[in-house]
């Protein structure tokens, strides 16, 4: 497989994830017959691979281009044919040109594309803007496998993506869940805290108690961990809209610190227990 690394500079919209701190050193597990939950690269992702062809659903910042191409291809015993991109953030689409550059296709939602094309250094370049493009679903039909990929409108961002490998009781949600620390929901993307919690109940519905949850940051999980995420936030959004109701301005409201008793478990660098706050408050009032 060609190997490329790009010099583009991007934005990491993502900031500190909860990756290693030595993102060259990427981790796979096989969670199922083919299937590999990966860390590292600045995230996570997940490699569909068999006889037929590989795919790959989510990739790592431009800097890691290189250590990212090198273990999947290990891991696959071959080039990648479809790359899918679970939403627009650079660290899950920043190797994409290094990918499409080696002979894969990148695929993605019709909305995640638009702000590729206006921000291409969130994909490693120009060559890294996704070529397929989907509104609700499609479904890869490969190695005996269905991959089964559908949209839920406005929740991490408005270009999300879910991956159910049916058959198999594995789940890709990207960053639609966050495992046990505070999620990032980018409202200046078309992201929502309505619409996330919805697209996390989706995936609830799809589960059960053995079904194996891969998140876009964090350790793999299960049903009970994801509603366990989905308690919080929708505890968190009440405590923040009673203070609200009561004409609190955002600082007051962070003042008062309603997700106090949250903050040990949940708090972490990048979505610290103020910003999952102004998150809230900034949903409830705009």
């Amino acid at each position: 497989m060609k190997r490329l690394i790009t010099g583009a500079a991007f934005l990491f919209a993502a900031g500190t994830t909860l990756a290693q701190s030595d993102d060259t050193n990427l981790e796979a597990t096989e969670v199922a017959p083919g299937i590999y939950h990966i860390v590292g690269g600045g995230g996570n992702f997940t490699l569909q691979s068999g006889d037929e062809y590989n795919v790959l659903y989510d990739n790592g910042m431009p800097p890691y281009s290189d250590a990212v191409v090198d273990k999947v291809t290990e891991l696959a015993g071959d080039s990648i044919d479809f790359v899918v991109n679970t939403h627009v953030h650079g660290d899950h689409t920043g190797a994409n040109a290094a990918f499409a550059g080696a002979g894969s296709y990148v695929v993605a939602h019709e909305n995640l594309r638009k702000r590729l094309v206006e921000d291409p250094a969130n994909a490693g370049g120009a060559e890294g803007i996704p070529v397929v493009t989907f509104n609700d679903a499609l479904t890869f039909h490969i190695n005996g496998i269905e991959a089964h990929v559908f949209h839920s409108a406005t929740a991490h961002t408005d270009g999300d993506a879910i991956i159910e490998f049916r058959g198999l009781n594995v789940i890709y949600a990207g960053d639609i869940w966050f495992n046990y620390v505070f999620p990032y929901i980018d409202l200046d993307q078309g992201g929502t805290v309505s619409g996330f919690i919805a697209a996390q109940k989706k995936i609830i519905a799809l589960a059960d108690e053995d079904t194996v949850i891969l998140p876009g940051h964090g350790p793999a999980g299960t049903r009970a961990d994801l509603q366990a995420a989905v308690d919080m936030l929708e505890d968190a959004e009440n405590r923040v809209e009673a203070l609200v109701v009561e004409g609190m301005t955002a600082d007051e409201v962070v003042e008062a610190n309603p997700l106090a008793d949250y903050h040990d478990t949940w708090s972490w660098s990048f979505i610290s227990t103020e910003r999952m706050t102004r998150t809230l408050y900034r949903e409830l009032t705009e």
